[in-house]
């Protein structure tokens, strides 16, 4: 959810969808609309979240409102452990080791690893 907030802003209650948004930031979409409710674009946004939008390193209070939402509700939890379930079952696993080695799932540019690296125009 913190990425999506990130991602989104303000708008991460609101029902529209960015087609190119990341798996992960549209997981923690659906999570937020779903716990918080849907939200106009410019309607003000749970504390929790406003919180965790101007300081994302900063989740604390927003944990503690996930966790309190799903200990409230048992349907609620239920579908999010579903949603979790099901991500996990798509998700990609990437493996890297060794000094310096990234790890990407798909890349379509330039990686460099070391330094002093100069690249062509």
């Amino acid at each position: 959810m913190t990425m999506a907030a990130g991602a989104y802003g303000v708008a991460v209650l609101a029902r529209t969808q960015d087609q190119a948004a990341d798996a992960t930031v549209r997981f923690g979409q659906r999570l937020a609309q779903r716990i918080f409710g849907v939200r106009a674009e410019g309607e003000a946004i749970p504390e929790p979240l406003a919180g965790v939008i101007d300081d994302p390193d900063d989740p604390a209070a927003l944990r503690q409102a996930i966790r309190k939402a799903l200990a409230a509700d048992a349907e609620l939890a239920a579908q999010v452990q579903r949603w979790v379930q099901d991500a996990h079952s798509t998700w990609a696993r990437v493996l890297t080791s060794g000094e310096r080695s990234p790890a990407v799932y798909a890349n379509h540019g330039i990686i460099a690893t070391g330094d002093g690296h100069t690249f062509p125009q």
